[in-house]
């Protein structure tokens, strides 16, 4: 079953493209909204700001398509931004409304003595719940992050969590056949790549 990698202008697209070719799926990126809609199976990367992505996403038609396959019931993941958009909203630019698919808002850190904002490297994800994506993997490996924003979410979305500073956020949400993770696998080695194996075997 082809994995289709949604094209948005949001960037990251080779690295998760690579990491794919890498574990031998058979993966192609569409930035059609009509080829995206009937997508059997989803990844819907990106890094960057949210408003820009969602006036790409609503221009393009792509936020509408994304939409019908987490409808048609098909997996789909969403990787940092593509986490984030999920979301109702995010509270950058003084607020931003999202695809809404899960409830829960994009928040960015508070300011911390000695925290760095971004919050960049690998941290340490501890899961909360079971999830078909998580098989085989120990709770409280490491994955790599690169954001300023974070999804707050109620707990029964909630999957995994990562703290930074003082602060602890979701790291791992979903919702019956949507999956999403504010950390890239594609950047997170032997773990990452297993998660995304598992993202390729789920069946729904």
């Amino acid at each position: 079953m082809a994995i289709t990698v949604v094209d948005y202008n949001a960037g990251n697209l080779t690295s998760v493209m690579n990491a794919l070719k890498f574990i031998g799926a058979d993966a192609k990126v569409s930035r059609d909204p009509d080829e995206i809609s009937k997508a059997t199976r989803l990844i819907f990367p990106g890094v960057g700001a949210a408003a820009s992505a969602m006036e790409t996403l609503t221009k393009t038609g792509i936020g509408e398509a994304i939409k019908a396959v987490v409808k048609a019931g098909n997996p789909v993941l969403g990787i940092c931004i593509g986490c984030q958009i999920i979301l109702e909203e995010s509270e950058e630019d003084g607020g931003v409304k999202t695809l809404g698919l899960i409830p829960g808002r994009a928040e960015r850190f508070k300011d911390e003595p000695g925290l760095k904002i971004p919050h960049m490297g690998w941290n340490q994800v501890n899961f909360t719940r079971e999830h078909p994506i998580m098989k085989g993997i120990r709770s409280g490996c490491d994955f790599y992050y690169v954001h300023s924003y974070y999804p707050q979410v109620p707990a029964e979305y909630s999957f995994a969590e990562t703290t930074y500073g003082t602060q602890t956020f979701t790291g791992l949400l979903g919702k019956d056949n949507l999956i999403a993770s504010q950390f890239h696998q594609e950047k997170s080695g032997e773990v990452g790549l297993a998660m995304l194996k598992n993202f390729c075997d789920w069946n729904i």
